[in-house]
């Protein structure tokens, strides 16, 4: 297993989830458990590795040290991707984003992790409300068992 989209199909029936590994300001790692989806970057057309945080924690690790593991299971069978972590939200501009993108990402980052939603507009809200954050991720390596 050497690709994104092999490392995800892991998990692909169980919402994406996945172990994500950041590093703390004392050099201690912090994990936590996130859905995750397979999108195309907005900006580059490239396939990327997305899910949606507001955690303090996360967030203020990813905006010092943004390079992650995420890591996939399935049984014993498993699979990470390392890469470099992009954020794009309400306190984290990017140029290739404006808020109406911003609403659409969300969007389709908790589709991608196999959300659905009877309300989008409550959806919408909710996200503005808590200021949530796209985190892209691409891969930089890729590896399994």
């Amino acid at each position: 297993m050497t690709s994104l989209d092999e490392a995800w199909a892991l998990v692909s029936q169980d919402s994406g989830l996945a172990v994500v590994a950041t590093l703390r300001a004392d050099s201690t790692i912090q994990s936590s458990l996130v859905n995750t989806g397979l999108i195309t970057h907005p900006a580059t057309g490239r396939r990327v590795l997305a899910f949606v945080t507001y955690g303090r924690v996360k967030l203020a690790n990813l905006r010092a040290r943004p390079q992650l593991t995420a890591t996939f299971h399935r049984g014993w069978q498993w699979a990470a991707a390392e890469g470099q972590a992009e954020l794009a939200g309400p306190d984290d501009a990017q140029p290739w984003l404006d808020p109406e993108g911003l609403r659409r990402l969300l969007r389709e980052i908790f589709t991608a992790a196999g959300g659905t939603h009877d309300d989008w507009d409550e959806y919408d809200r909710v996200m503005a409300e808590q200021r949530r954050t796209a985190v892209l991720v691409t891969p930089s390596r890729v590896y399994s068992n």
